[in-house]
């Protein structure tokens, strides 16, 4: 079975041949990123350390168009956006707001939180069930809300 760092290299070598400048550059900044984050951990990467470099990669491209849309470039909004869209393909399907609003309910019915205060009670546990699966911010967030709802 091929690894996620072989899948990726294999991707860039098609992009080089189709000439796909868009996905070439997304591949390369990747690959980039995978071996700095080897050459800082002193050791080869498996899958999930692969997945959290792309993650990674992923959420600065999100907050980069964020900035460009806010300073008027649109230009660049759109060649990050391309980029995104290639590192999107590497990640997991992401969890439903529904479902994660539903183990948010289990999790602070069965940690008895009470109030905003407890948050940090109930964010480890959804973040390990979730890991992977969704954004850190929007369990924060669905958590609040039920919180400040109590």
């Amino acid at each position: 079975m091929t690894t996620m760092k072989d899948r990726i290299q294999s991707d860039l070598h098609d992009a080089i041949r189709a000439r796909d400048e868009v996905r070439k550059v997304a591949l390369r900044m990747l690959t980039a990123a995978i071996r700095n984050a080897e050459i800082e951990a002193r050791h080869e990467l498996d899958d999930a350390g692969v997945l959290a470099v792309v993650q990674k990669q992923a959420k600065q491209r999100r907050e980069s168009i964020t900035e460009f849309r806010r300073g008027g470039r649109e230009d660049l909004v759109a060649k990050e956006e391309g980029e995104l869209a290639w590192l999107e393909g590497y990640l997991p399907r992401q969890a439903p707001r529904e479902e994660i609003e539903a183990a948010a309910r289990r999790v602070v019915a069965g940690t008895g939180a009470s109030g905003p205060r407890d948050i940090g009670k109930v964010m480890p546990v959804l973040m390990q069930e979730f890991a992977g699966r969704t954004d850190g911010r929007i369990v924060s967030e669905i958590v609040r809300e039920l919180l400040a709802g109590q």
